[in-house]
């Protein structure tokens, strides 16, 4: 089987991507998959998804990304009886990504960590902050894949088309080999009852058509999300039997079938 890291990037917040980490990640591990999941959002909030204490931060990717990392991952088991493990964030990163900047290598820290010091999980998910930096420029080199959360407005649209193109440009500038193929666009926090949503819901096929990419189904806003995340628990083990959890699917099957792919 391969291993898949699988970038979770949009150049804004609120759109959705915590949320397909953390529901991504439990799936696959109710498949059987080991997940780990990395934060590298300085705001953290993956802490709250999972019901977890805000870290030290020796515990955390800021040691990860530190120079004198020594292969020591601090990974926090999640939700009983999951196969997911969870690598902390902190807001010290903002620092760190400073830091990166003038240092040799620095924007294939994650890279270089990941490849010395490997993780034995099926899939890594890592989950980007909301400003193209030094964070993300790390995870696009990190990355197998890459997924896009879309949110159903106009900002949001044009935004996520200049987003591949960032993906596509800086994937040149780093010489990756091969680039990180996008896996889609998501459409996350759709509303059914909002005009606006249903108008932009319509014209992302043509959009993704244009950009040569797979349109994934939508996830759906749902008050029932917030209220599983304020347990600190994904949808499926809060209300199992909620229609929202069945908006994942399409992912993890794709993602399932990547992993058990012929190397």
């Amino acid at each position: 089987m391969k291993q898949i890291v699988l970038s979770l990037i949009a150049n804004a917040g609120g759109v959705g991507k915590t949320t397909l980490s953390v529901h991504i990640a439990y799936e696959m591990s109710r498949l059987g998959f080991d997940v780990a999941i990395i934060d590298l959002d300085p705001q953290r909030s993956l802490d709250v998804f999972c019901g977890l204490p805000p870290a030290e931060v020796e515990t955390t990717l800021v040691k990860v990304l530190s120079k004198d990392f020594q292969g020591d991952w601090d990974l926090i088991s999640v939700w009983e009886q999951s196969k997911t493990q969870v690598c902390q964030g902190h807001p010290l990163l903002a620092e760190i990504a400073n830091e990166l900047v003038i240092r040799k290598r620095g924007e294939y820290t994650l890279s270089d960590r990941l490849k010395k010091y490997p993780l034995p999980h099926n899939l890594v998910i890592l989950d980007c902050p909301a400003t193209l930096g030094m964070l993300n420029v790390n995870a696009l080199a990190a990355s197998t894949h890459i997924l896009v959360p879309v949110q159903l407005e106009m900002k949001a649209i044009s935004g996520s088309a200049e987003l591949v193109e960032w993906c596509i440009s800086t994937g040149d500038e780093l010489q990756l080999e091969p680039r990180p193929p996008i896996l889609g666009f998501v459409p996350s926090m759709y509303d059914d009852t909002v005009a606006m949503h249903r108008q932009y819901l319509e014209q992302l096929p043509e959009i993704a058509e244009h950009l040569h990419l797979k349109l994934y189904p939508k996830v759906r806003n749902s008050n029932e999300f917030k209220n599983a995340s304020a347990h600190g628990l994904p949808l499926q083990k809060y209300r199992p039997k909620h229609p929202a959890c069945r908006d994942f699917q399409q992912i993890t099957d794709d993602l399932a079938a990547l992993i058990q792919e012929k190397k």
